[in-house]
């Protein structure tokens, strides 16, 4: 299978490359860099610079990880903005270049997240749920429009002949020690000043990289796989279960709290992705009988922190 991923040098991208190159397929990065493709993916990696430079490539499947960070820089209206072009605006363009070429990819994987619920959703949250209304629900929901788009467009330009496969991935919270969420806490724990966030009783729906990168497979592969799937664990925790959890890995105590309006204070409206929990579930991967190597809490993190 010869794969493209867009947004592949990404922390994500570099573990599904070297997954995808593992078990013998081709994989080609799209990336404004690609001079770091080869160093940061591999050297068997092929790079693309930009959607021009798809011309006379065929690829099997099109996994779409592209975007910029969501959390990193102030929610003013330029940055929200760019946030919202280097998702929707990208997928569009992305959606047009491959129904465009005489041999649609048969599989398009197209990062979500699960934002989608919205901040204020209770209850646990299967796929079934519909989106929420805050900035993030609203810009992965019109994400997840933009890549269902590429069905239609299929059939509009290739005489209804083509049916594609379209899988969204609803990703959670991936626990990494070299980058998102789990790097920004283990400095605070390590030094014995981590704890709870606000009240501590946000959930948190996460999920360690061995089971996303083998979740993204199963549905590269699968057939069968459509629409929009929940990565996460299927056990999520409270904010002060897993900074307790956390501490415990790490034989440290978990004796301070930041208050939410410190949050508040430091990062807006932003603060609201870290005290306003989800409690989501992978339904549609339960059903689909997928085995998580690291379905509780405490083994995940003692395999990542060992």
């Amino acid at each position: 299978m010869h794969v493209l991923i867009t947004g592949g040098t990404g922390l994500i991208g570099q573990r599904l490359c070297k997954a995808l190159i593992a078990r013998g397929d081709d994989v080609s990065v799209l990336s404004r860099r690609p001079q770091q493709v080869p160093v940061l993916c591999g050297s068997q990696v092929q790079a693309l610079g930009s959607l021009k430079e798809w011309t006379t490539q065929d690829f099997d499947a099109v996994i779409n990880l592209a975007g910029a960070p969501i959390v990193d820089a102030a929610w003013t209206s330029a940055r929200k903005q760019e946030i919202i072009a280097s998702r929707v605006g990208f997928t569009q363009l992305l959606v047009a270049k491959m129904a465009s070429v005489p041999n649609p990819p048969m599989a398009f994987l197209s990062g979500s997240a699960i934002g989608f619920y919205g901040d204020d959703a209770a209850g646990e949250l299967d796929e079934s749920k519909t989106a929420g209304t805050d900035f993030s629900a609203i810009l992965c929901r019109d994400w997840e429009i933009a890549a269902q788009r590429y069905d239609a467009e299929v059939r509009r330009l290739h005489a209804d002949q083509m049916t594609p496969r379209i899988v969204l991935l609803r990703t959670g919270l991936v626990l990494d020690p070299r980058g998102g969420v789990l790097k920004k806490m283990l400095l605070p724990f390590q030094l014995g000043i981590g704890g709870k966030l606000g009240d501590g009783n946000q959930a948190m729906s996460w999920i360690h990289h061995a089971d996303y990168l083998n979740a993204v497979l199963r549905l590269l592969d699968d057939t069968s796989c459509r629409g929009p799937y929940n990565l996460v664990a299927p056990n999520a925790v409270s904010n002060a279960f897993f900074s307790q959890t956390l501490a415990k890995t790490l034989h440290r105590p978990a004796l301070f709290t930041t208050p939410a309006w410190v949050l508040r204070a430091i990062l807006g409206e932003r603060a609201d992705l870290i005290l306003r929990g989800q409690h989501v579930v992978p339904k549609a991967l339960q059903a689909d009988d997928f085995h998580f190597q690291f379905p509780e809490l405490a083994q995940a993190l003692a395999d990542i922190l060992q």
